[in-house]
C-alpha cells in the first residue's frame, strides 16, 4: 500500500506571505472604526448575518442570525450596534463564548449581493434595553441582544460568492446529495420521533410557528 505524502504545512507568517503575497494597500488599509452612512444603509437592508465567537480556551462557534431587514440590527451610535436574539434551541454556544471572551466577528449579507459587510469588535449580552422596542417582530421583543462595540469595519469583495454561484438559482438543488431535514434528524439527532412525525414538524408552516414566541 502506497503511503500518501504528508501535507506541506504553512507554519509562519513569512511562509504565508511568501505564498499569497502582500495585500494591495487598498485592501490592507480599508478597515475603519466607525459607521458611515453606507454602513448604516447596509445594516438596515440585511436580513442575515453570521456571528463568530471563541471561548477562552479557543473553542469556536459561527452562528447564523436572521430577521426581517430593519429588525436584525439596531444601530445605537457610530461605534455600537446590537443584534437581536429570538427563540431558539437554547444551546447558546456563541453567547457562552462571549461571556468568556468578548471578541466577535460578524459578516452581514444581503441576498443577491456578492459583497458583504464585516464588523469585528467586543460584545456583551443585554437582557433588556429601551432599543428593544425598535426590534419588535410580530409583536415580540428580542429574547436578548448582543451589543457590539465596533473595533473594525470594512466591505469584503464578492469573489467567494462568484466562485460558489451561491445566488444563482439555476445551481440550486437542495436535496441532490443530502437527504431532507427530517431524515437527517432521524439519523443523527435521536428524539424518539418517527420519520412521519419529523416530516410534519419540519413542514414550513409548522416550523415557522415558533420563530418569535
Amino acid at each position: 500500500m502506497t503511503t500518501a505524502p504528508a501535507p506541506t504545512e504553512i507554519a509562519t507568517v513569512d511562509e504565508l506571505v511568501g505564498l499569497l503575497g502582500e495585500p494591495h494597500p487598498r485592501a490592507r488599509d480599508k478597515g475603519r472604526t466607525a459607521l458611515l452612512d453606507v454602513d448604516r444603509d447596509w445594516l438596515a437592508a440585511t436580513p442575515f448575518c453570521v456571528l463568530a465567537t471563541s471561548s477562552a480556551d479557543g473553542r469556536c462557534d459561527a452562528s447564523p442570525k436572521g430577521d426581517p431587514a430593519g429588525r436584525l440590527v439596531h444601530v445605537i451610535d457610530d461605534t455600537t450596534i446590537a443584534i437581536a436574539e429570538r427563540p431558539g434551541n437554547k444551546r447558546a454556544d456563541g453567547y457562552r463564548n462571549i461571556l468568556e471572551n468578548p471578541h466577535v466577528g460578524l459578516t452581514f449579507l444581503i441576498p443577491g449581493r456578492g459583497d458583504t459587510l464585516r464588523i469585528n469588535g467586543r460584545a456583551r449580552l443585554v437582557s433588556d434595553a429601551p432599543f428593544f422596542d425598535e426590534m419588535v417582530v410580530k409583536g415580540h421583543r428580542p429574547v436578548l441582544a448582543v451589543v457590539v462595540e465596533i473595533e473594525e469595519i470594512f466591505f469584503h469583495c464578492a469573489k467567494a460568492f462568484l466562485r460558489s454561484g451561491l445566488w444563482q438559482p439555476e445551481t440550486w438543488d437542495p436535496e441532490a446529495k443530502v437527504p431532507r431535514r427530517a431524515v437527517i434528524a432521524k439519523e443523527v439527532e435521536p428524539s424518539g420521533m418517527t420519520i412521519e412525525q419529523l416530516d410534519d414538524y419540519y413542514t414550513p408552516e409548522n416550523y415557522a410557528r415558533g420563530l418569535y414566541g
